[in-house]
């Protein structure tokens, strides 16, 4: 019997899929499974009796991964399960920047003991006349599950649609309509459109992404908009932008105090994801992996470890071997198990980086004298025994 528990607050509904097979337990201590969504986790010790981690959302900034990785602790996250509120989240901040809607609805309210608000207001309205979204261009750096339903959702709202991304997978490529231009150069994005919105992971590499030189690069009057993570976006260049004309609007989920309350800055309180169906989406999602892992020892949608499914173990048991992506390795473990008479009914061995995973369906129960002794091997994480 495996248990699991939670860092923050997570679905019923999602909880609900570990069908009382997997049982929830008070104290972190004592959890083969953790499920997160916000918490830091960096400061945390983290047991011999954690096997995996969930985070119900994207990204993992808040996990440390490669001590993760080095203890044999799987860290899942939940690909597209929140992609469609993004995606809403996204258009509705391209039609607040383009409409000046936030503008008109505080002075309604600033208004609201005007008696003659009505008659006032057709006065006032025209400071607040924008543009309409349909037939401007709009260009999408990233097209992952959220790029691709934004450039989708797009296109149907009449939007000249763009996107970048070296690096688009085979999947989001299926899913993107052929009517999208998908183009090679950056640079492209950067002096034809605009709206500009940027749907990349927060890495090293992507920090300040879009620097000054990038909006140097930009259309006058662009529309900037990012859902993703505010560190991808300079902002105090943002701001310079702003001040001289260039940006027109900035549309953030990642309230700072760079850009609150800033002029041309429209602020949303971290909302992307934010929604009823998201979250029981991700719940969901992150029970799943977690199940099918503990249970089977297969593993999806880990941001540490490679893909590896070998399915329902149909043998007498099961082990996972978490080790180093060096040479040999293989030869070492399948040495141990001849030695000792264990037969090797199948087997897997992904890798993914420096990391590999292999997975062995045997013949016959191997006793704890051979665990170790695979365990012992240099460069072996854990070995754990699935079935």
């Amino acid at each position: 019997m495996y248990t699991y528990s939670c860092l923050n607050n997570i679905s019923a509904e999602g909880l609900a899929h570990f069908h009382g097979r997997i049982t929830p337990v008070d104290d972190i201590a004592d959890a083969n499974g953790i499920l997160v969504r916000s918490a830091d986790m960096h400061d945390m010790e983290f047991s011999d009796n954690l096997l995996a981690i969930a985070r119900a959302g994207a990204g993992v900034n808040n996990i440390p991964l490669d001590r993760c990785a080095e203890k044999g602790i799987v860290v899942f996250n939940t690909p597209g399960a929140n992609a469609n509120a993004v995606k809403e989240l996204v258009i509705a901040g391209m039609l607040m920047a383009s409409r000046d809607i936030v503008e008109g609805v505080d002075w309604v309210r600033e208004s609201q003991d005007n008696p003659d608000i009505a008659k006032t207001a057709e006065k006032e309205k025209k400071r607040f006349a924008g543009t309409e979204i349909a037939g401007k261009k709009l260009g999408i750096i990233g097209l992952g599950a959220i790029g691709v339903r934004v450039a989708n959702a797009a296109k149907n709202l009449d939007m000249d649609v763009m996107g970048f991304d070296p690096y688009v997978s085979v999947d989001a490529a299926w899913h993107l309509s052929r009517s999208i231009r998908h183009v090679t150069d950056i640079n492209v994005i950067y002096s034809e459109c605009d709206i500009i919105t940027i749907h990349v992971p927060l890495m090293d590499s992507t920090k300040n992404y879009i620097d000054a030189d990038a909006i140097s690069k930009m259309k006058d009057g662009v529309i900037l908009i990012n859902m993703a993570r505010d560190l991808l976006v300079d902002e105090k260049a943002v701001i310079d932008a702003i001040g001289t004309g260039k940006i027109r609007r900035y549309v953030s989920d990642f309230p700072n105090p760079t850009i609150a309350g800033q002029k041309g800055c429209i602020t949303i309180p971290h909302l992307g994801a934010s929604t009823e169906e998201s979250e029981e989406n991700c719940a969901v999602m992150a029970v799943r992996e977690i199940r099918e892992y503990l249970e089977n020892g297969n593993i999806a949608n880990s941001v540490n470890y490679p893909r590896c499914d070998m399915g329902i173990c149909e043998h007498v048991s099961r082990i996972a071997i978490f080790h180093r992506n060096v040479a040999n390795m293989i030869t070492q473990f399948t040495a141990i198990l001849g030695e000792t008479g264990v037969n090797i009914a199948e087997m897997a061995n992904k890798s993914r980086g420096d990391i590999a995973y292999t997975m062995l369906d045997l013949d016959s129960k191997p006793d704890d004298s051979v665990i170790e002794r695979l365990s012992k091997v240099e460069g072996v994480f854990r070995v754990r025994a699935v079935k």
